[in-house]
């Protein structure tokens, strides 16, 4: 397996996914679309993510909590966060928004209590003046050209009153591999197998992410094979360049 793993150095950012493709086969979308929900829960580490980041903060909070799922896909990540958050009896509103209408048409054909699908951009949020408590998403970033991440990035800053966390691939060869094989049994049947291999090709290490990550972003490497890119107002305010920060230097200058 090792002398077949393509040339991971840098990211492979000229490879398309097959699902971002309009004209893509509908019904492998839609198995597409089915499948993320095993796909996510053993890869992407949002069970982990929730009870180390997202619980707390719902937790320390008086009143429901509301939270923006940008680039939802399928849905399956907006209904486990609310499934989760309902068997903590904790309060928490998901709304899971996607641009692409056969995103939201899956989606939204899958009702969960607690969580709220539209078909809507980032920008389409900023626009209408919204704002929520916490602003997620999963496996955007590495879809994004350079113009569309700091463009949403941007949204998010506006968008989220407590919290962004984009959370992602990190590329590795263990990566690549362990989910090479891992994906052999769904091979033919949609595009998780070659997408998804794709998308690790497309995704980031720790340092190319904080090489391009706007001031006051956080880089974090998480397990599995994840990084994180996290944006707190609180502590944005309080660091060199923020509000608060400069007017701390201005007193102590």
């Amino acid at each position: 397996m090792t002398s077949l793993l393509p040339d991971l150095r840098g990211r492979a950012e000229h490879l398309a996914e097959l699902m971002d493709d309009p004209d893509c086969d509908p019904a492998a979308l839609r198995r597409t679309y089915a499948v993320f929900p095993l796909v996510n829960g053993l890869v992407a580490g949002w069970r982990r993510a929730w009870t180390e980041r997202l619980r707390p903060l719902v937790a320390s909070s008086d009143a429901p909590t509301t939270l923006l799922d940008l680039g939802s896909g399928g849905g399956d990540l907006a209904r486990a966060l609310a499934r989760w958050a309902e068997r903590d009896g904790l309060a928490l509103h998901v709304t899971a928004v996607d641009p692409d209408e056969r995103a939201h048409d899956f989606a939204s054909a899958r009702p969960r209590r607690g969580v709220d699908y539209r078909r809507a951009s980032s920008a389409d949020l900023v626009a209408a003046d919204e704002t929520f408590d916490v602003v997620v998403s999963n496996h955007v970033l590495h879809h994004l050209d350079d113009a569309a991440r700091t463009a949403v990035l941007s949204d998010s800053e506006r968008l989220a009153r407590r919290l962004a966390l984009h959370s992602d691939i990190r590329r590795s060869r263990a990566a690549y591999a362990a989910y090479a094989v891992g994906t052999l049994p769904l091979a033919g049947s949609s595009f998780v197998r070659v997408d998804g291999l794709r998308s690790i090709r497309r995704s980031w290490r720790v340092d190319e992410l904080r090489a391009v990550a706007p001031p006051r972003w956080r880089v974090l490497a998480r397990p599995p094979m994840r990084v994180w890119l996290t944006w707190e107002p609180l502590r944005a305010s309080s660091e060199p360049g923020g509000v608060a920060g400069r007017a701390a230097a201005e007193v102590a200058s």
